[in-house]
């Protein structure tokens, strides 16, 4: 059975997890006055396959949520205001939120455009209080952008990270070490890093219902329900989290996928899809001086059977052609032409710098945000 040891009691580190609240939502509402109070997504045609990105809070009292099809998004809300992404203004606006996080602490971990870790344990404001520092930076961003951000404050990230979540919009919910243990009474076991709908669903079956029961199950149990995650999930429902903030994350991948209006039937339209996908990635990756080892493309059929196909040699490699032909090559190893295909996806991994070549390194880019919240 797995015990705290005395050395692992929970952290005195002060981190705040800083959320922006439905931010592709909330920047149209802000840029443009008729679309303020009113039921907001932000995302691809209704009449087509497009997807929601991100919904309003008005809209997400009608059901509506981000990655949901915009079709049904019309349905449970059918005055629902749709508005086309605009990705180059929301990293502006980004890129203006995190420059006050910096202007704070050094040690902001970015999660994606709208989402951060920041570590204010010590910080140039000269603050001793994390929920000081929450309240001054959500005030801030408020009187510089118009925009609203949620805050959690804690001893760890994985608390901190809950804590935001916990009162939305625009709230702050703080966590002092000595009412940790409280806290984790109150959370049910998805609470727990890591535990989807999935895994959830098993441990459920196991009779493990409450995040602290993780901790009082039996290590057959545990273990039989989430394999070789059981002694982190032990580690978490003990409100234990060591994992420092980092401030420039290792870029491991990147890649991008396409849902079509209509399903791709001729090879030869899909092949040209697939080398379109894959060029872009091989200028990312010279921009940035990488070069992947691996090449993964992904086929969604008519039927929303999903499969990958991988291909990974040495040397590493960042030229267009030559990406592009192993990309469109490993179609081979699919139905694609002969099935109808819904989604195309193309992505590349194993990067590593010093790959030959003259290209000016590059800034690796924040990933989108998920909207989550």
């Amino acid at each position: 059975m797995f015990t705290v040891a005395s050395h692992d009691k929970p952290s005195t580190r002060r981190i705040l997890h800083v959320d922006m609240d439905a931010f592709y939502a909330s920047v149209e509402q802000r840029d443009d006055p008729s679309l303020r109070g009113m039921p907001v997504a932000v995302g691809g045609r209704p009449d087509g396959r497009g997807v929601v990105a991100a919904a309003s809070y008005e809209a997400r009292r009608f059901g509506v949520r981000s990655a949901m099809s915009m079709a049904r998004a019309v349905r449970l809300c059918p005055e629902l205001r749709i508005v086309r992404p605009d990705f180059a203004r929301y990293r502006s606006i980004s890129q203006q939120i995190f420059g006050m996080y910096r202007s704070v602490t050094p040690l902001v971990e970015p999660l994606s455009l709208d989402e951060a870790y920041l570590d204010v344990t010590e910080n140039n404001w000269g603050e001793p209080l994390a929920t000081t520092v929450a309240k001054r930076l959500k005030r801030w961003i408020k009187e510089d952008t118009g925009l609203t951000a949620s805050a959690g404050a804690a001893p760890n990230k994985f608390l901190a990270k809950i804590a935001s979540d916990w009162n939305k919009p625009d709230g702050l919910t703080v966590i002092p070490t000595e009412r940790v243990e409280g806290f984790l009474q109150q959370l049910p076991v998805e609470a727990l890093w890591g535990v989807g709908p999935v895994t959830a669903k098993r441990l459920r079956v196991a009779g493990i219902t409450r995040l602290v029961d993780v901790r009082e199950v039996a290590d057959d149990t545990l273990y039989g329900a989430v394999g070789n995650q059981a002694e982190w999930l032990r580690r978490l429902a003990a409100g234990i989290d060591d994992r420092p903030v980092t401030p420039h994350r290792v870029v491991k991948s990147s890649g991008s996928e396409r849902t079509f209006p209509a399903d791709l039937t001729d090879l030869a339209v899909i092949r040209h899809e697939v080398d379109q996908m894959a060029r872009p990635l091989a200028r990312w990756l010279a921009e940035r001086k990488f070069g992947a080892r691996t090449v993964i493309i992904k086929v969604r059929y008519d039927d929303f059977t999903t499969v990958t196909r991988s291909h990974s040699e040495r040397p590493a490699i960042r030229e267009e052609a030559a990406l592009a032909a192993r990309a469109v090559a490993l179609l081979s190893r699919t139905e694609a032409g002969v099935r109808p295909v819904r989604l195309l996806g193309v992505s590349v991994h194993n990067l590593e710098t010093d790959v030959p070549g003259d290209d000016p390194l590059g800034h690796p880019t924040l990933p989108l945000t998920t909207d989550r919240d």
